[in-house]
């Protein structure tokens, strides 16, 4: 993202969290469940990944008042073959189902090392980093990836027959910041082309098609046209091994099943996947981090390309955001905060914690 913008307004993390905690609940749901979708949002966005941040919120209470989301849904075990399980989100949203969903493999990861869900019956999740992250705190490396809305063509394909299907994967350091990679198989995710549209900036060449299959920077004409894979075939192969594990394990939708842009997402027909491979099953856990954090040491020390100042191991840029934003407050676009506003006005929510419009 350009770092050459107008400064945007920031928002105190804590006023943040409660402005759309109260709006989940005006939706209907629980206090914890609103807090837990309403703390997945706000974490993105302390991350600087506001792709799937509060820019999210309208889009979430449609879901939960008009598109079929149960507000009330509540997870639940519907398989359990010991080290693998099979989870039914209720069609509660994605947040709800794939947080029960990571606990469980947590928790049964210590008894038999590694651990899975597949996980079904649930809705937009969200940042995937969100669950993987789960783990550090368990000496366990956490891995979670999900099903989405086909945006894709597969290579050689002018069609959208692909979801961006991302993954995300935590391992635990020492001294250093874990390793949290969190990515979409394509170029970028349709959120951060939102974004990029919202800021009135061009994209950057290789993230998008027009709808007739012509390379666009234009974030208009790629919302209305194709994502492109990372890495040519290899991002599209991934993107539809990501699907199947997502889906066809647990039963939920697989690709164009699950809906298009045009209409939506079915509601209640998103699957994800998830897993836990506890540390001390294989290895000594300080020993391990030790050598993460040479892995992570190695990266800071290679000689950099012209022009390049310092690089980074994944991750690591977010969990600086998040360390300055915490301190400073959240920069949200105006857009998005407009929208906020809005949504929690037609909702008869407080706004005294955002800035004013």
């Amino acid at each position: 993202m350009p770092t050459n913008l107008e400064p945007e307004p920031r928002v105190g993390v804590d006023a943040l969290l409660t402005v759309v905690t109260a709006i989940f609940e005006r939706c209907g749901m629980s206090g914890a469940d609103a807090w837990r979708l309403g703390d997945s949002l706000v974490s993105a966005d302390l991350r600087a990944v506001n792709s799937h941040g509060v820019m999210r919120v309208p889009e979430y209470v449609k879901k939960l008042t008009v598109d079929g989301v149960d507000p009330r849904g509540v997870p639940r075990v519907v398989r359990d073959a010991g080290a693998c399980l099979v989870v039914d989100g209720g069609n509660s949203m994605g947040q709800i189902g794939a947080w029960f969903a990571m606990e469980r493999v947590i928790e049964r990861a210590e008894s038999t090392g590694i651990a899975a869900a597949a996980i079904r019956g649930s809705n937009h999740c969200g940042a995937m980093a969100y669950y993987a992250a789960q783990a550090l705190s368990h000496d366990a490396i956490g891995w979670a990836t999900t099903n989405a809305l086909p945006v894709m063509a597969p290579w050689g394909g002018a069609e959208r027959i692909l979801g961006i299907n991302p993954l995300a994967v935590a391992i635990p350091a020492g001294e250093e910041p874990p390793i949290v990679y969190d990515a979409a198989f394509s170029g970028s995710a349709h959120g951060k082309v939102r974004i990029y549209q919202q800021r009135g900036l061009t994209l950057p060449e290789g993230w998008a098609l027009d709808r007739d299959g012509r390379p666009t920077t234009d974030p208009a004409a790629a919302i209305d046209g194709l994502l492109l894979p990372i890495g040519g075939f290899k991002g599209a192969g991934l993107a539809m091994i990501m699907g199947i594990l997502s889906s066809m394990l647990s039963g939920a939708s697989y690709g164009t099943e699950l809906g298009d842009l045009a209409n939506g997402p079915r509601a209640g027909q998103d699957g994800h996947f998830v897993m836990a491979i506890r540390i001390s099953a294989f290895e000594d856990v300080s020993a391990f981090k030790a050598r993460v954090d040479r892995a992570i040491q190695q990266i800071h020390a290679c000689r950099r390309a012209p022009g390049v100042d310092r690089i980074y191991a994944p991750g690591e840029k977010e969990f600086l955001a998040e360390r300055e934003n915490r301190r400073d407050g959240i920069p949200l676009p105006v857009a998005t905060l407009a929208d906020l506003r809005r949504v929690a006005i037609d909702l008869g929510v407080d706004l005294s914690g955002l800035p004013p419009a």
